[in-house]
């Protein structure tokens, strides 16, 4: 044991020695530690999770269950001081079911400073205030205050067991320290210390969180075999992460295995089978578990639902999307934000900007007011439909309505702007966004460096380069290329080719896009060689071309009477399962339908079957 403890000691560092540093005032007092505390962890809990959630339930193991409830953490607050101002104070037992309470309640950094309390009021810890504190430590991400306090509770002469071994390992796969997680998990075991449920199920979710699902099944097999029966929450947690990674089939059959041990499966289940359903795009089972799940007494939450309407949505179903709805109001299931934008963003997908906007009204009707989100999605559809003025119109409601735009806000209505070219307007909208304290990312100056090259501007292009490059964001391979396709546009091609070259020599990994533009400027320049040339290089880079570079560069040598190379070129595009586009396509027929329908000694006919997928050809030999 003093073994795995030293090989810890430099996780740790002194958790009262923080709290000391903190003021201990009145716990309702905006200036006391839990507000102080609740203040700089607040942050960390507001990750929400789409489909599972685990619960603070480590600690129960040594505590009697608690006979305190609270809805307000001033009530739990209240009754402590009851407590302290009793005559004979009760005992720690009693104030670690009140502490128990509050932490359910998920106000860790209020229980940690209670438990401080009652230390300077001489009431001595036991294991159960212990773990409580452990745990508190763990879920506010400071595992290292986790380890001082395993080390104070051999300085009482308390021994750790398997349920303080897994709150710290819960608490390092937290804070995705997976590894060390691992090597706790092992030093436990060859301690002596046998995990159980709980423990395996921690380090089952640790190695899901990091993508190690295999691992993780693997475990699962290892506990079955050391006689421990998985849960729902541990076969859920592996469903739910093969589910994410598109392992569907896996996923189905350890549902199968599952439901074979009478284990009945919960929403978070059916939910991770519904998301891989959806993506998969297997509508017809997707309504299957939906009435298995009500069959099953498994009522469909909101998320359920939300998942089947993003996915219609997405797949330009949003009528059907809306049926969804209809069914959910039916099963009294309330329509949340998230539903009506991603029935907006659905409507706006397929450029039905009316029904996207019936959808945004009828938010404030059905006391769901519309968020940021919300006009975002809005203002996107209204500029990549062109109907900026209407952009603008919500752009202005939504300040109205008390909502402060963000970045995306201004960077969509910008690239909407550049898009029409409403350059001015795009201008001024950079420079309010930053009079408003909101900094421009990579994709603001992206939007207005297309905007600006686009439209012939590629002296002011360049200057807003160099704000970008010393605003401190570092130029992707997306903004050279629009710089060189602005170079392109407006004549300078040497240039172009200078900026290419140098990128080239600097070991920047360059795209189908840049080699097309470059490629493209060449044809037009009536540099075929040179273009032809690049066109090969582009495989030596491990750039392979596609079907916009493979159709133009047969364009062009068709163009030019360079029937072999043109021809090379088709063999190549449809040998690598690239179709020709129905320029190309009309340019070959037109050309077969001539005298001179023979190129380099072999024919090219029209194949039907290929046309029917994309007008592609075959090459039929003499």
């Amino acid at each position: 044991m003093m073994m795995m403890m030293r090989s810890w000691r430099g996780a740790s560092s002194s958790a009262f020695g923080f709290i000391q540093h903190l003021e201990l005032g009145n716990p309702k007092s905006g200036n006391s530690l839990p507000f102080l505390l609740l203040n700089y962890f607040s942050v960390l809990n507001k990750k929400w999770a789409l489909f599972y959630s685990q619960n603070s339930y480590f600690f129960t193991t040594h505590c009697k269950k608690s006979t305190y409830a609270f809805d307000k953490i001033d009530d739990a607050l209240n009754k402590f001081n009851q407590m302290v101002d009793m005559h004979p104070r009760p005992c720690i037992g009693e104030f670690g079911k009140l502490l128990g309470a509050i932490v359910r309640m998920k106000h860790y950094q209020t229980a940690v400073f209670l438990l401080r309390q009652t230390e300077f009021l001489g009431i001595h810890y036991d294991v159960c205030t212990l773990s409580i504190l452990l745990d508190s430590f763990c879920r506010l991400h400071r595992v290292d205050f986790g380890f001082s306090v395993l080390g104070k509770m051999l300085k009482l002469g308390i021994q750790p067991d398997t349920t303080t071994f897994s709150i710290l390992i819960n608490g390092l796969c937290i804070e995705s320290k997976v590894a060390q997680a691992l090597k706790l998990f092992d030093d436990m075991v060859r301690e002596g210390y046998q995990p159980n449920l709980i423990t395996y199920s921690t380090m089952v979710n640790g190695l899901c969180k990091i993508g190690e699902t295999s691992r993780a099944i693997r475990l699962l097999r290892t506990m079955e075999e050391r006689g421990w029966v998985p849960n729902i929450i541990t076969y859920s947690t592996i469903i739910y992460n093969l589910c994410k990674n598109k392992h569907l089939i896996d996923a189905l059959k350890l549902f199968s295995e599952m439901r074979g041990k009478d284990i009945p499966p919960n929403v978070v289940t059916y939910n991770s089978l519904m998301y891989a359903m959806c993506n998969s795009r297997q509508w017809k089972e997707v309504t299957r578990l939906l009435n298995e799940m009500v069959a099953n007494n498994c009522k469909p939450n909101v998320i359920t639902y939300n998942i089947v309407v993003d996915a219609l949505c997405k797949e330009g179903r949003a009528f059907d999307a809306e049926d969804i709805v209809e069914r959910m109001l039916q099963q009294s299931v309330e329509p949340n934000i998230v539903t009506y934008s991603s029935l907006m963003d659905g409507y706006c997908l397929q450029g039905e900007m009316d029904e996207a906007r019936r959808i945004f009204n009828s938010m404030a009707n059905k006391s769901c007011a519309p968020g940021v989100v919300s006009y975002n999605i809005i203002i996107n559809g209204y500029c990549k439909a062109k109907r900026i003025d209407e952009a603008v119109e919500h752009f202005h409601r939504m300040s109205q309505s008390g909502l402060v735009p963000d970045c995306i806000t201004y960077t969509t209505l910008i690239n909407g702007m550049c898009q029409v070219g409403r350059l001015s307007a795009a201008r001024e909208l950079f420079k309010e966004m930053s009079a408003h304290g909101l900094v421009p990312d990579i994709m603001t100056y992206s939007a207005l460096l297309d905007g600006l090259c686009k439209h012939g501007h590629i002296r002011e292009a360049l200057g807003l380069f160099h704000v970008m490059q010393n605003s401190g964001l570092e130029p992707n391979v997306f903004h050279y290329t629009i710089l060189m396709n602005g170079l392109c546009q407006v004549g300078q091609l040497k240039v172009a080719r200078k900026l290419f070259s140098a990128l080239r020599v600097k070991g920047v990994h360059l795209n189908v896009y840049t080699y097309t533009i470059m490629i493209k400027a060449l044809c037009i320049e009536g540099l075929p060689d040179e273009a032809y040339e690049l066109f090969r290089k582009m495989e030596v880079d491990d750039c392979m071309p596609d079907s916009c570079c493979y159709n133009m560069m047969i364009r062009r040598f068709l163009q030019n009477n360079d029937t072999s190379r043109g021809a090379q070129i088709l063999c190549e595009m449809v040998n690598k399962g690239v179709s020709a586009d129905v320029y190309t396509a009309t340019m070959l027929v037109d050309l077969l339908s001539s005298d001179s329908n023979r190129l380099n000694g072999k024919i090219y006919q029209p194949d039907l079957q290929l046309v029917e997928f994309g007008l592609g050809f075959r090459r039929v030999c003499n």
